[in-house]
């Protein structure tokens, strides 16, 4: 993840936790170019300390949570005799006792490459390119196939309304469409006829065929009659043209069922090769996933030495729950009017941002074993459901759907074009609705429904953010004392269930 959670979050909201030197200009940069770019002007509040026991003496109209918005704590545990996953599960498990959810936002590592662990991962991850490479190439191979088809169905469908047009009871369109129809006959079919066809015959202006052309498109069946009355010509162009008439006429009706035959041959080819996309999509998914996480994008620092075995990680979770005013107009710290005043949803969250700096060590087993130093950061805030979604958004848009990026070269406009084409040939909208919807998760849906999806994302994301009202802004208060009681109750504990020294405080 390229950009700073916590400047981002400044962003969201820089009246309640932006530096007061920079809030004017990033809420300016927000409006003209967006969140992450006013993220990386964007300064976080400093952070001051706040008596949780106290606090609980406060007028809550008085906001005192808005003073002092942030909480955070730092934890340094370095010791090479033990292991550094169990330091990352147990603040894992306890923040799934604390928060309704959490996610992990950020899984960065970065090796150093005198190590064995650089040269496995790497292989691996070379493994993971070179298969994900040939299933995109074999999905390429059917994409291709499908423009033709969709070609092939274009031309059919043209030819097709040309017959349609032959049924019709409009007597003009009817009389265009029998003449396309003589035309394409003339150039498909009895020009193989070569020099005996009606065009050479016609062409040669030998033994009186000159008016062959003519007659053969104005004779309206095959006893020559053009509106209802009999064509005037010799006895030899008669016998030439009667013969061409009547297989003219034998042709239409068997062109037409083969055509209609292979039209809808093709449409069930086209739906296979649609399906076929699909599974490859599906097995691509893994493959690119899995070559994203092996990159080695964490931020380096002098303590990653090239010929040291040394590791570092970088992980952040974001736990986050939610604050319900009832709790506080049962204690009293709220009045009863708070159960029924209109305000948006807020929720107190804690970022927990973890740096490990290991020397790997080869198992029994095969694995790896981590040892080393570790560097915990606790955060909290409280967001509310705008900002919160806003925060998930813009996360998910600088990192997370990464691997969905690999796939858009092949989710290009024209393939949007392709999508409109397809549902036109595939008539059986009900069935495809299903199909669509039961496989959501798999990366061949947003295939094609990448640009509209991302789309309706952006108009949700141009939506303003208003600032709190009064009654919000006392809500939001007490919900950043709840975050602040809970980032604290997380570190606290970590530390007195390891045995740690720990200050007295609410927990």
């Amino acid at each position: 993840m390229a950009v700073n959670i916590h400047n981002l979050i400044a962003a969201i909201n820089p009246d309640v936790f932006c530096h007061p030197e920079v809030k004017s200009e990033v809420k300016k940069i927000v409006k003209d170019k967006g969140y992450i770019a006013a993220s990386e002007k964007a300064k976080i509040r400093d952070y001051e300390y706040l008596d949780l026991i106290d606090i609980q003496y406060k007028n809550a109209a008085s906001t005192p949570g808005l003073k002092v918005p942030i909480e955070r704590h730092t934890l340094i545990y370095d010791s090479f005799g033990e292991s550094l996953e169990p330091i990352y599960f147990w603040i894992l498990d306890k923040m799934n006792d604390e928060y309704k959810k959490v996610d992990k936002i950020v899984d960065n590592f970065i090796s150093s490459v005198g190590s064995a662990q650089f040269s496995e991962l790497g292989q691996k991850q070379t493994r993971m390119q070179e298969e994900a490479m040939k299933m995109l190439g074999s999905a390429n191979t059917v994409l291709k196939s499908i423009l033709n088809i969709i070609y092939d169905l274009k031309e059919f469908k043209m030819r097709l309304s040309i017959y349609d047009k032959n049924k019709s009871a409009d007597k003009a369109e009817k009389e265009a469409a029998i003449l396309s129809l003589k035309q394409i006959w003339m150039d498909t079919v009895d020009i193989k006829r070569g020099q005996s066809s009606i065009k050479a015959l016609a062409l040669t202006q030998q033994g009186g065929f000159v008016t062959l052309i003519d007659a053969f498109m104005a004779a309206e069946n095959e006893a020559l009659e053009y509106r209802g009355e009999e064509i005037d010509l010799n006895e030899r162009v008669k016998r030439v043209l009667k013969q061409r008439v009547s297989e003219f006429y034998i042709w239409v009706k068997e062109s037409e069922r083969e055509l209609r035959k292979r039209y809808e041959i093709e449409k069930i080819y086209l739906k296979s090769q649609v399906n076929s996309v699909k599974l490859y999509a599906r097995w691509i998914k893994p493959y690119l996933k899995a070559a994203k996480q092996l990159e080695q994008n964490a931020s380096p620092t002098a303590a990653l030495v090239n010929a040291f075995n040394t590791s570092l990680f970088e992980i952040v979770l974001l736990g986050e729950t939610d604050y319900k005013p009832d709790d506080d107009i049962g204690r009293g710290d709220l009045p009863k009017m708070f159960k029924n005043v209109k305000a948006r949803k807020y929720s107190p969250i804690m970022i927990v941002e973890v740096k490990f700096r290991s020397a790997p060590e080869r198992t029994q087993q095969g694995g790896y074993g981590f040892r080393g130093r570790t560097d915990v950061v606790f955060t909290s805030y409280a967001l509310n459901n705008e900002e919160l979604k806003v925060l998930r958004k813009e996360l998910e848009d600088d990192d997370l759907n990464d691997a969905v990026k690999l796939i858009e070269g092949i989710t290009t406009e024209s393939l949007e074009q392709l999508k409109l084409d397809i549902d036109e040939f595939l008539e059986d909208k009900e069935e495809e609705k299903k199909e669509e919807s039961s496989l959501e998760g798999n990366p061949f849906t947003a295939l094609f429904s990448f640009f509209k999806d991302e789309k309706k994302e952006e108009k949700e994301e141009e939506k303003d953010i208003s600032g709190d009202s009064y009654v919000e802004e006392i809500i939001r208060s007490q919900a950043l004392i709840e975050a602040r009681k809970k980032c604290y109750r997380v570190y606290d504990l970590y530390k007195k269930t390891h045995k740690m020294p720990s200050l007295p405080g609410y927990s």
